[in-house]
């Protein structure tokens, strides 16, 4: 699974993957509806592959936590997070990773994780059975 390609852009709603970047411009196609948008320069962009979640010992990748899920689900999309309370979400998140730090991880984080996921799975743009970390292949 890999996943830096894809970014969330700030003020815009879902994911995006990279096309092409420039010097002071990247073009990004919105994974659901397949539009194509210039970024500037002056946008908040976050890859998917930087963003990780506190929790009580050390960080955990998103990407764990994608595949986590993938794993429980059995590759399905998950509860909506529009339709669900946060007593809801709260509870899933902590069956997914129960380590996570409660008072810096908020109820929006969560929404945003579901969605992001559910997009995911929902665009089919990753293959999820690629989930061997490339540190746990042995030198030759």
């Amino acid at each position: 699974m890999d996943i830096k390609d894809f970014i969330a852009i700030s003020g815009q709603p879902g994911l995006f993957k990279m096309v092409t970047q420039g010097k002071s411009l990247m073009i990004a196609e919105n994974l659901l509806t397949g539009q194509r948008i210039p970024v500037h320069q002056s946008a908040q962009v976050s890859s998917m592959e930087e963003i990780a979640v506190f929790t009580e010992t050390e960080d955990k990748p998103l990407k764990e936590i994608f595949l986590e899920i993938y794993q429980k689900e059995e590759g399905k999309t998950i509860l909506d997070p529009k339709k669900s309370t946060d007593d809801q979400i709260r509870t899933y998140f902590a069956s997914i990773l129960p380590t996570y730090d409660k008072r810096k991880v908020y109820v929006s984080d969560m929404k945003k994780i579901y969605t992001w996921y559910n997009i995911l799975v929902t665009s089919g743009k990753i293959d999820w059975t690629a989930t061997e970390p490339e540190e746990e292949k042995s030198p030759e």
